[in-house]
C-alpha cells in the first residue's frame, strides 16, 4: 500500500510511519522543518522501509497546494491518508492566508489536501488525527479564526479537534469510496504544544503519558484493519468506536464545516 502521513517528522506521525514501513508498505512522509523530516525520514528507512519525504508547511496554503501537486504526481493511486499534522499554539497569530494558525494547521491545510488528492485516494481510506480535546470545542464555521469569540489557545486547539470529527464524517457522506475515520491518540509525549512553555513542561514532565508508538497505534489500526469491521464515519480510541461531543457529531455543522471550509481554501 502507498501510505502517507502527515505531521510525520516526530512523534506520532513518525512512529505511524515506522510502523507502516516495518509492515511492508510504502509510506510517504510529510513534514515542515527538513531537517527533522530527513532525519526521520532515514529512521524509516533504517526499519527497512520503503519511503520517501515531502516538505510542506501547513501555515502556508500554497505549500499545501504545492504538495498535493507533487503526491499526486508520484502517486496514481494513494490507499491512506493519514492527517495527523497540527499542534496548539500559545497565543493568536494569523497565517499568510489570514487564518488563526489552529484551525489552519490542524483542520484547513489538511481538508485543503484531502480534497486535491480526492481522486487518488479513490477505493482508500482516510484517517484524521483527532483528540479528546473537542470536547472544549464551539466551533463556529462562520467564523473559523474567532474573529467573534474570545482567544483562548485550548479553545482554539478544542475547535480544530471538532473540525477533525466532522470533517472525517461529512467525508464518510460526501465521498463513499473513500473509508473515512478519526481517532483520539490520548495524551503522548511528543513536541506538541512546544511552543507553549506550559504545555511543553506538562507533556515533558507528567509520568501517565502515553509513548508515540502507543498513541500512533489506533491510526496503524484504523489504515490497515479491514473496512468491514470498522464505521465509516467513527470516531475512535484505543481501537473502539467511541461516541463524540454532542457538537462534534452534529451532522449540519459538519456540512456548514464543510461549505465554509472549501469556502475558505478556495475551492
Amino acid at each position: 500500500m502507498v501510505i502517507v502521513v502527515t505531521g510525520a517528522s516526530s512523534g506520532i506521525g513518525l512512529a505511524a510511519a515506522e510502523a507502516f514501513a516495518q509492515r511492508g508498505h510504502h509510506v510517504a512522509l510529510v513534514g515542515r522543518d527538513q531537517a527533522r523530516l530527513d532525519e526521520a525520514l532515514a529512521r524509516v528507512r533504517a526499519s527497512g522501509g520503503d519511503a520517501a519525504a515531502f516538505r510542506a508547511d501547513f501555515a502556508v496554503l500554497d505549500e499545501v497546494r504545492a504538495l498535493g501537486e507533487r503526491l499526486a504526481a508520484e502517486y496514481p493511486s494513494i490507499d491512506v491518508l493519514a492527517n495527523n499534522a497540527g499542534g496548539l499554539v500559545p497565543r493568536r497569530s494569523t497565517t499568510v492566508d489570514g487564518f488563526e494558525t489552529t484551525i489552519q494547521t490542524n483542520h484547513l491545510a489538511s481538508f485543503l489536501l484531502s480534497n486535491l488528492l480526492r481522486d487518488r485516494l479513490a477505493g482508500g481510506r482516510m484517517v484524521v488525527t483527532a483528540s479528546g480535546a473537542h470536547q472544549a470545542g464551539r466551533l463556529d464555521p462562520a467564523d473559523l479564526s474567532m474573529q467573534e469569540q474570545r482567544y483562548l489557545p485550548f479553545r482554539a486547539y478544542g475547535n480544530a479537534k471538532q473540525a477533525n470529527i466532522l470533517f472525517a464524517a461529512e467525508a464518510a457522506r460526501r465521498w463513499p469510496d473513500v473509508f473515512a475515520t478519526s481517532y483520539h491518540p490520548g495524551t503522548v509525549r511528543t513536541r506538541f504544544g512546544n511552543e507553549s512553555p506550559l504545555v511543553a513542561w506538562y507533556i515533558r514532565s507528567a509520568p501517565w503519558l502515553r509513548t508515540a508508538a502507543r498513541g500512533a497505534d489506533t491510526l496503524v489500526w484504523l489504515a490497515t484493519e479491514p473496512t468491514s469491521t470498522l464505521v465509516d464515519g467513527g470516531y475512535y480510541m484505543d481501537r473502539r468506536l467511541r461516541t463524540p461531543a454532542r457538537h462534534a457529531a452534529d451532522a449540519d455543522a459538519a456540512a456548514k464545516l464543510w461549505n465554509a471550509s472549501l469556502a475558505a481554501v478556495g475551492l
